[in-house]
């Protein structure tokens, strides 16, 4: 077993370097795991763009990367149901446990979280992890890394449809067709959703979500998104509208958009934590309103979701860049943000 690794670092703002760190070395109750797909999130990108997201600081070199999939490699003394050679997927949140929060099973909500590539705590753009057994989880034959290191975005598109209540032969919106956003249409598509509604600025995306069975798209700079969905629906506006842009114009649009009854989940976050909102229009349709953080208890469920084929989440990778590129796609994904889905970092099998 190898004592020393690679590791590509963000060592400043627009900064990636290659450097030399030990391998970690697994405690009684982690799994050391040989990383080998990592997908780049918009996190990762705007920590290597800004250096912050909210309160959240880049004070020293780290580690980005939080969607990986490996190949166990060894394990603690406490470990079991895992072995060298197996497939895993990480879920890269590791919660106390204690909390009321964890008790209850809403583990998301945890205060004391230590999540990966997020300050100041390392993530997996390196050739070894060393992980709690708890979130390690094996993959089934016939399902890749790859696929593993989707589940992370995966799980948060099947929370947002969960927090909805989305269900069979309901109608939806997504505004919003980036990773999470086709996430949250595969999700919807596999709960029964009948028709589902994209928009985005960019055309790419939007001819992702065709391909992944969108049942219309549209543009939300050339078209007027609210005619647009009136018009598809008789008026009625749609029975769950999900915002994943992150975007204040696009949560102001919810209200338009949602049906009387219906249920708004705010899975994006917009720049702007303080906006107008028409909540005269939302309670005149005894509309709800609920928000996304992540995800809870769901890495089982998106891994049979995608082994059993019903939900195709590699097709969303558009782009992959060998680890040793790790600087050059960074900086290729920050600059194309316009032809990019979603990058994926390959270690080699």
């Amino acid at each position: 077993m190898e004592k020393f690794m690679r590791a590509a670092v963000m060592t400043g703002i627009g900064r990636i370097e290659m450097q030399i760190r030990p391998v970690p070395v697994p405690k009684d109750n982690e799994v050391l795991v040989r990383i080998l797909h990592v997908g780049i999130c918009g996190s990762d990108l705007h920590y290597y763009e800004h250096g912050r997201i909210g309160n959240y600081v880049v004070d020293k070199p780290m580690i980005l990367g939080h969607e990986c999939g490996g190949e166990v490699v060894s394990y603690g003394s406490a470990v079991k149901g895992l072995q060298p050679g197996d497939k895993v997927a990480i879920e890269p949140g590791w919660t106390c446990g204690t909390c009321e929060f964890c008790r209850s099973g809403k583990y998301n909500l945890c205060p004391d979280v230590v999540f990966m590539a997020t300050p100041p705590y390392d993530g997996a753009f390196c050739e070894y992890v060393s992980y709690p057994a708890q979130v390690v989880f094996k993959l089934p034959n016939g399902m890749d890394t790859m696929e593993g290191a989707l589940i992370e975005p995966l799980s948060v598109g099947l929370h947002a449809a969960a927090q909805a209540g989305a269900s069979i032969g309901e109608t939806a919106a997504v505004l919003g067709s980036g990773c999470i956003g086709l996430c949250t249409m595969m999700a919807l598509r596999a709960r029964g959703v009948a028709a589902v509604y994209m928009t985005d600025v960019l055309q790419k995306r939007l001819d992702m979500a065709s391909t992944l069975g969108a049942e219309a798209v549209w543009k939300a700079d050339a078209v007027n998104v609210t005619d647009a969905l009136m018009n598809a629906t008789e008026d009625r506006g749609v029975d769950c509208v999900f915002e994943t842009a992150g975007s204040a114009l696009a949560t102001k649009q919810t209200a338009d958009l949602v049906a009387r009854g219906g249920r708004i989940v705010l899975v994006g976050m917009a720049p702007d934590a303080v906006m107008p909102f028409d909540f005269g229009t939302l309670m005149g349709k005894e509309a709800s309103i609920n928000t996304v953080f992540r995800y809870r208890n769901l890495y089982p469920t998106a891994i049979r979701a995608v082994a059993s084929g019903l939900i195709p989440v590699k097709r969303i990778v558009t782009n992959t860049f060998p680890f040793e590129q790790t600087a050059e796609a960074m900086r290729y994904s920050s600059e194309n943000k316009r032809d990019i889905i979603k990058t994926v970092i390959t270690f080699g099998d």
